[in-house]
């Protein structure tokens, strides 16, 4: 398979998760690869995320599996908050590769809290990563792909950007804000012949979800396992038997977005979440009649 020869793709968030997917899978479909993370051992991670963030050694793996396909890859530490190491990144990126076809914002995080008990820097952190980080990366690509006139983006949204998330209002607003973000970009460069979509994913298996807090919510209740999670992410869609979904899963509509066989497709939010958002949904917890409700 090789509908990606000859391109380059940009990842954010490439050392873990869906960010290796992606790399890997369009290291697969022949492009070589441009990977940033974060390097939590030195920059210090993100304080308000609850879980452990990406490291030197995992973006170092996922440098090893690309190369292991033939493929050459460009794997620098960046952060996505941060514009200067990103720029950095696509420009070393540029030398060393030539061209940047694809981008594929995924860098995200993810905490948990009511919204009114959520202090400002855990709220800031998710949208300076989610939303911004997802600006940054488009600004940083936006003028090669201008210049070029020929592109694709490929931002990753989440089923929370069409619908609340109760306990992590900032990450659905963060992830609201990504769609907003794509649809305005895809209006503005459409006349240069680069195309910008969203994948909503839904609950995906990777670090983000595989930590304490997260089982427990899947459990509903304290101490929850990874046998909860798995239990309880067959009711998050409608396929039969399938619960949390393979990172590869979401590489491979983004494979799709960035080749040629999309080329008529931009400014789409494509779900990737075996029937999440065709559920029609309840209330898990409903609150009793209130006598003399007004």
């Amino acid at each position: 398979m090789s509908r990606l020869q000859g391109k380059v793709v940009l990842v954010t968030g490439a050392a873990r998760g869906q960010g290796r997917a992606h790399a890997v899978a369009f290291a697969r479909e022949g492009a070589d690869v441009v990977a940033v993370d974060i390097d939590s051992d030195t920059d210090g991670g993100v304080d308000s995320v609850p879980y452990p963030t990406a490291r030197a050694a995992d973006l170092a793996e996922t440098a090893a599996q690309v190369e292991a396909l033939d493929r050459r890859i460009v794997a620098r530490t960046a952060d996505v908050r941060d514009a200067a190491a990103l720029e950095a990144a696509v420009a070393e990126g540029l030398e060393t590769l030539g061209r940047i076809d694809a981008l594929v914002a995924n860098a995200g995080v993810f905490s948990q809290a009511p919204f009114w008990e959520m202090g400002e820097q855990q709220f800031r952190d998710v949208l300076e990563i989610n939303l911004l980080g997802v600006w940054r990366s488009m600004k940083a690509v936006a003028p090669h792909m201008i210049e070029r006139r020929s592109g694709s983006m490929v931002l990753i949204s989440s089923v929370n950007g069409v619908r609340g998330n109760a306990g992590a209002a900032h990450y659905a607003a963060s992830k609201h804000g990504v769609l907003g973000l794509m649809r305005s970009a895809a209006l503005e460069l459409g006349p240069h012949r680069v195309r910008v979509n969203a994948i909503c994913p839904g609950l995906v298996d990777t670090p983000m979800v595989n930590w304490p807090g997260m089982y427990d919510q899947m459990a509903g209740r304290p101490g929850g396992t990874r046998e909860d999670f798995d239990a309880s992410a067959l009711h998050y869609g409608v396929l039969g038997g399938q619960g949390g979904l393979p990172p590869e899963t979401v590489a491979d509509a983004a494979v799709w977005l960035a080749s040629d066989g999309a080329w008529a497709v931009t400014g789409q939010a494509i779900p990737v979440d075996a029937g999440h958002l065709a559920l029609p949904g309840f209330n898990p917890a409903p609150v009793q009649p209130v006598p003399d409700r007004p």
